[in-house]
């Protein structure tokens, strides 16, 4: 490779942040089990991160795992609480689940903070942690994470986090929601199958 000034293509770093044991844990009551039959039943979150040219910009995400739906979102620049509790906020506002969800998260500080714990117990939410450096108990949001840069990224450094912000609210709410066919959900798209279970209902 050196002799034909080939190099390989690499991912950006991971940004350094120590890890920060919750301060309020809870068993994982999942088990790795996401056939869900019914929506707004069991609900699924996680943050990741995108690379500018302005520093690092975060992702946080909640999926219904009936559907994959994202139901709610938000993109900050600092790795904060505020991040996620701005995201399940959107997606309790949109989807006004009538009984208790149980919705699946890591063991970031994030998701042990006080505010946290205070909003799950105010909107009947059963937190559920996967278990610690086990990506395969919260797969669901790993997968969509890991289609998000495939798809949307590509290895690409976004110039400011505002233009990073409107590509990845594009691919949220135009492309996966409504458009992007899931083999799993018979090659439709989230909205279509929630939809179509909904006209069948």
């Amino acid at each position: 490779m050196r002799r034909h000034k080939i190099r390989a293509e690499r991912g950006y770093k991971m940004p350094s942040y120590k890890y920060s044991k919750p301060a309020v844990a809870a068993p994982d009551r999942l088990k790795q089990q996401f056939t869900i039959t019914k929506p707004d039943t069991v609900w699924a979150t996680d943050i990741t991160y995108i690379r500018t040219n302005q520093g690092w910009l975060y992702l946080a995400v909640v999926l219904d795992l009936y559907s994959g739906k994202v139901i709610g979102w938000s993109m900050k620049p600092a790795l904060a609480k505020e991040i996620v509790l701005d995201a399940i906020l959107m997606a309790v506002w949109r989807r006004s689940p009538n009984e208790k969800v149980i919705i699946q998260l890591d063991q970031g500080s994030q998701y042990g903070s006080d505010e946290w714990n205070r909003f799950c117990t105010e909107h009947d939410l059963v937190p559920s942690m996967s278990r610690r450096g086990n990506c395969y108990d919260n797969a669901a949001v790993e997968s969509f994470f890991s289609g998000v840069k495939k798809e949307k990224i590509r290895r690409h450094i976004f110039r400011t986090r505002e233009k990073a912000k409107a590509d990845i609210f594009d691919y949220i709410e135009v492309i996966y929601n409504r458009a992007r066919r899931h083999q799993h959900l018979g090659n439709i798209s989230p909205k279509a199958y929630e939809q179509q279970a909904l006209n069948v209902g």
